[in-house]
């Protein structure tokens, strides 16, 4: 088999594939068996037809077509290996020659046309320079995270006045459209100011007092009719603040390891600085990510932004109604696609040159930082990204952060007032710490290649077997 690989743009090819008789035959072969199956002929089993009976029933030219539907899928995916290509979507295959359905030689010529990752050439990186804000903490973040703390410990108790913000309410709500009631629900327990529940309700609810209801439009967000408009009348059953326990002595020994309040605050003031220094870590980490995309051109497949269109504004997943797919929404979609693109093959290409690999316990380590995110169990969240063969993406996203981290770690970082930051403990790759060197895990490789190649010779990309 040969293949050649025509550039029509940076980020999309024509790869021209030329197939021999003698590796179509093997198609041609198992075409007679797959058609031998399919009909029936007086005097012989199903399965059992001669060729020769094959080719008087339905034809040479039929059997010829189905043995180059089969086998396409197979000399594409030889042809993008062959050439080291790294597709990012479906192929669009054109059958440009067959061979003659009478004749017992001649080869098949196809095209396809994909869009593939785009080659980039990386500038120098180390010593980028970049600024941050002064990683200051202040007696304001101490105190903010000891009201935090105690208001874990707090108690509830009925406050006989208007609701205000932070107080907590049970409520009663009913939605109505046209009139007509369509869905309610009663005893609800809601935070004023929490956001959590339908747009409007914070303003509807702030003033009242219990007993006291009001009437406010939104549009829902859940159930049979979510995106629709409707009017929401609620009624406040209770109104609660919450208490706060005094800080002191005895507090801090309720609340935390610490004996006195002064402890206490001083391990708060440890942690809101070392707060400050992770803050200062994302900021630094997203304006290097900056820099490197402004110092590197990397063109977007429009594929890629519309099939990630395609999916947001996907009718049914609450982004698809005409409030959401607006045209301002849109470009925002598309602008945040171009981007995560654009950072994906910069790092990619970093970790390649970085000689970049990612080890089990890495692997492991983000797959229990992600499931404790979603809020699930590490072991059910492995499973379903191993079942779904997501296991490749995830490779692939800690070894950006493996990447990027190198690109940081060799970066000039200094704050507002002008003073070095150092993030060495920043963008230390975890799960190193723990793997001691010995045993150090083999490396976990992502097949790329395979990762990105589109399958072809589905019923969309059904080849044609015409000249």
């Amino acid at each position: 088999m040969k293949s050649a690989v025509e550039n029509l743009t940076p980020t999309r090819v024509k790869l021209n594939v030329e197939v021999p008789f003698e590796e179509l035959k093997p198609s041609i072969d198992s075409a007679y068996k797959t058609v031998a199956s399919q009909i029936q002929v007086p005097g012989f089993r199903k399965g059992k037809v001669p060729a020769k009976l094959i080719d008087q029933r339905v034809g040479r030219g039929y059997v010829l077509e189905t043995a180059i539907n089969e086998g396409l899928n197979g000399w594409y995916q030889a042809a993008v290996q062959e050439s080291g290509i790294r597709p990012l979507s479906r192929p669009e295959v054109e059958i440009t020659e067959v061979p003659d359905p009478s004749a017992t030689d001649g080869g098949l010529k196809f095209a396809a046309e994909v869009d593939v990752r785009p080659e980039i050439e990386l500038p120098d990186y180390s010593g980028i320079q970049v600024e941050v804000a002064a990683a200051e903490s202040s007696d304001e973040d101490v105190d903010k995270a000891l009201d935090e703390l105690r208001g874990r410990f707090g108690t509830l108790k009925p406050a006989d006045r208007p609701a205000g913000d932070g107080d907590f309410l049970t409520i009663d709500i009913t939605a109505s459209i046209d009139g007509e009631e369509v869905d309610s629900a009663a005893g609800l327990s809601y935070q004023v100011g929490a956001g959590t529940m339908l747009e409007g309700l914070d303003e509807a609810v702030t003033g009242l007092s219990a007993d006291e209801d009001a009437i406010f439009d939104t549009t829902l967000v859940g159930g049979d009719h979510a995106g629709e408009a409707a009017q929401v009348k609620v009624v406040v059953k209770a109104v609660k603040e919450r208490e706060l326990p005094e800080a002191n002595d005895d507090f801090a020994q309720l609340a935390s390891e610490f004996d006195t309040l002064a402890e206490l605050r001083e391990d708060l003031a440890k942690q809101a600085a070392d707060s400050k220094v992770v803050e200062q870590g994302v900021e630094a980490r997203d304006k290097v990510l900056d820099k490197l995309v402004e110092l590197v051109e990397v063109p977007v497949p429009d594929s890629v932004v519309e099939e990630q269109l395609d999916a947001h504004f996907k009718e049914g997943n609450g982004h698809g109604d005409g409030e959401h797919d607006t045209e301002e929404h849109r470009e925002e979609v598309r602008a945040n696609t171009a981007r995560a693109f654009q950072n994906e093959i910069i790092l990619d290409a970093i970790a390649e040159k970085e000689e970049v690999n990612v080890s089990q316990n890495e692997l492991i380590d983000y797959i229990v930082t992600t499931a404790g995110q979603y809020g699930m169990d590490p072991n059910q969240f492995a499973q379903i990204i191993d079942q779904s063969g997501q296991v490749p993406m995830m490779v692939s996203e800690v070894r950006r952060r493996k990447a990027l981290a190198v690109v940081l770690g060799q970066a000039t970082v200094t704050d507002s007032e002008g003073n070095a930051v150092d993030l060495s403990d920043f963008v230390r790759p975890g799960g190193e710490e723990e793997a001691p060197a010995a045993e150090e895990t083999p490396a976990v490789e992502a097949d790329e290649a395979t990762a990105d190649a589109p399958e072809a010779g589905a019923e969309e990309d059904k080849a044609e077997a015409k000249a």
